[in-house]
This record gives C-alpha cells, structure tokens and sequence, in this order.
C-alpha cells in the first residue's frame, strides 16, 4: 500500500535550508518535531492491530518483536518500544485522541503509558482524561512531576507505600577495577538521593566558581566557558572527593543539614500532596521517619499560579513572598524555556525596583543568573516576561 508517505518524506528532504529565513526555518523546526508525534500515534495504531491479527507470525517468527528487528532492522530494544506502547495505547483512548489531534507529545503519552500499571490499571482508566487535561500544555519536567502525584495519591488509594520498597532497595557499590580505578554504583531513595545530590550541586558549584575565578584572573573579559580546566562530569567527580574529605574531619557535634518538606494543597488536581524543596515528589509516608530531623512547610494555591499563604517550618523561617514564587514558578521563567530549578533562581522584579516595582508576589519571578544578568545589562531591552 503506497500512502504518500515516502513521496512527502522524499519532499522534506529536497527543502534547501539556505533558501529558508530564520523564521521559516524555526517555524518548520517546531512543526517536523510536533508532527512526529502525530506520526508515532498513527503508527502505534497500526502496529496495535497488526500484533492483534498476529500477521507477525505468518513466517513462522516465535514473536512480533523478533519480525520487527528481522524487516524494520531495528534493535531489539526499539522493537520491544514500539509493540509495548502500542498495546498500551490501545486501552488509553483519551492519550490516543489527544495524541492524533496534536494537542499531546509522545514523550507526555509515555509517561501516561508508564503510569498504566497493572496495579492501578482501573484507577488510571477512571482518571485518563482529566491527567490528559493536567499534563498536555506542561513542559516535560512539569509533566512528569504530575504524574508522580498521580502515582503516589493512586498507591496511596489501593494501600501500597512505596517507602518501604524504595528504602529496602537502596545499594552502593563502588569496583576497583584492574588499574586502580574505581567506578561507583548505587541507589537511594528520594529523600536521601536528595540530600547527597543536593550537596555534590553546593560543592559543584563552589569548584566551578574557582575555576571561573582562576580564569578570569588569567585571560580577563576575553575568558569563556570553553576554556575551564575541567568539564563539568570532572567537577562532579572531583566534588564527591571534597566530600568524602570534609567528612573525614566533620566534628561529631556539629549539626547537619535538615531537609526541607513542602506539603501542596489545593495544587491543580492533587491535593496534600508532598515534595522535597527541590520539586522531588515524594509519598506522606516517606516524610514520616525524618520528621524528627526535617523541617515541614504548607503551600496553598488559590489557582494553579497564586500561592495564598505559605505556612511556618517547624523551626524559624523567612522570606515567604520568596519561596511562594519559587513553588510557583518551579524553575526559570524566561521565555526561551530555561528550566533551571527554581531553587538555584535569583527572584526578580517584573517590574524593576527603580521604577517603582513592588516586592510582592504578583510581580516577582524566578530567573536563573544568566537570563536575570542578561536583562539587567540590557535595562532598556523590551520586558521579555
């Protein structure tokens, strides 16, 4: 069956770049990217019906998979993506609507088709459409901490929690390999991911910021990023050293870090629902054994973008216009689709200060250094918020 399909690819391919204006060229971009969705949906479709009529197996293959990697030549790894999308697309007709109609990417569909789980298979049916209605006009990371609520509010509802599962499978391992090297290994849960995380980022960046400071003094304004003495995955390495340093010689009594809980209420669809400060969702159940060595706070939304009031920490805690913005903006605010953590933004006035701006929530915003640096170099720059 010839469906043109070729004869457009075949067209596609003949555009000139060159002869295109930057604008065209953008605009062309955006579409090829949205419509490959759209393309993927249509074939998950077929593929769906082709592996139910079982027209796989008419040349004696043991399995759909081993026919696809036989005539499409695709890996083995592909194939079992292909087929395992489409049987699950085949139960979820609100992701398969939204899909053909462009109003959803594949990316958002498999994270839907991830949450399909068995367990909550009749959950997910129930609530299909309005996490359909949730995720389609959210950047991805957005999208995927969405469902994450889902997930925990649907374990929550059929009496799984996961806390134990997630601490019962944390490992570490760390190989010495024939030359002396080490490579490293493990798994933590949330909460604790978080806190080794959190701190290799606070001494990643102390060591960018000498390297910075080093180069600066050497080549001056003319110094970029390029010419750093390490990457960025060395500093990393590098910063897991520091750590294990710092800890060799930590006094006993000194006090750690806590960490921070934030519980969401009236968010969107998903109610109480509860992440750590750096947007990590995590269950009820997992705040529970470090309540004695963290610190809890209340965020309530009047609408998906007003806080209405954040609530005290259990210790002393200031600067509520400031983390309301941050849990609402969740990340870089600038229009070319930042998305720097919010925990690492500097607050901004939409408005600036000079001109009579208020610091109030309503005209505060998060933007990380580069894009907050860009606009107060260029002051008289049209407002790009």
């Amino acid at each position: 069956m010839d469906c043109g399909l070729g004869a457009a690819i075949d067209r596609l391919a003949a555009i000139d770049p060159s002869a295109l204006t930057d604008d065209e060229l953008h605009d062309l971009v955006i579409l090829l990217v949205r419509e490959a969705s759209r393309f993927e949906a249509a074939c998950a479709g077929l593929v769906s019906v082709w592996d139910i009529r079982k027209r796989w197996a008419d040349n004696g293959a043991k399995a759909p998979t081993a026919r696809l990697m036989s005539e499409a030549l695709v890996s083995g790894a592909t194939a079992s993506e292909v087929l395992h999308r489409a049987r699950r697309l085949r139960t979820m007709p609100h992701t398969a609507a939204a899909l053909a109609e462009g109003k959803l990417s594949m990316d958002h569909a498999d994270l839907l088709v991830q949450a399909n789980q068995p367990d909550v298979a009749d959950l997910f049916a129930r609530d299909e459409g309005m996490l359909v209605d949730q995720i389609k006009m959210l950047r991805h990371p957005a999208a995927r901490r969405c469902m994450r609520y889902w997930r925990n509010l649907a374990e929550d509802e059929i009496g799984r929690e996961p806390t134990d599962r997630d601490s019962a499978g944390r490992h570490f391992a760390a190989v010495r390999t024939f030359r002396g090297n080490v490579i490293y290994d493990g798994m933590h849960d949330p909460v604790n991911g978080t806190i080794v995380l959190n701190e290799l980022a606070r001494l990643e960046k102390a060591l960018f910021e000498q390297d910075w400071a080093q180069l600066r003094t050497e080549r001056g304004e003319k110094a970029t990023a390029a010419e750093l003495p390490r990457t960025a995955a060395q500093r990393r390495a590098d910063a897991l050293v520091e750590m294990a340093r710092r800890s060799a010689v930590v006094d006993s009594h000194a006090i750690p870090a806590r960490p921070l809980f934030t519980v969401l209420v009236g968010y969107r669809a998903f109610s109480k629902t509860c992440e750590l400060a750096d947007g990590t969702v995590v269950s009820p159940g997992q705040l529970v054994p470090h309540l004695a060595e963290a610190d809890v706070e209340r965020i309530v939304f009047g609408g998906p973008s007003r806080v209405i009031d954040v609530g005290v920490r259990q210790r002393f805690f200031t600067g509520a216009v400031r983390r309301a913005i941050q849990v609402r903006d969740r990340h870089c605010t600038h229009p070319s689709g930042c998305d720097v953590p919010a925990e690492q933004c500097d607050i901004d006035h939409i408005t600036p200060y000079s001109r009579g701006g208020l610091t109030t929530q309503d005209n505060g915003r998060c933007r990380c250094r580069v894009h907050n640096l860009q606009r107060n170099n260029h002051p008289e720059a049209p407002d790009d918020g």
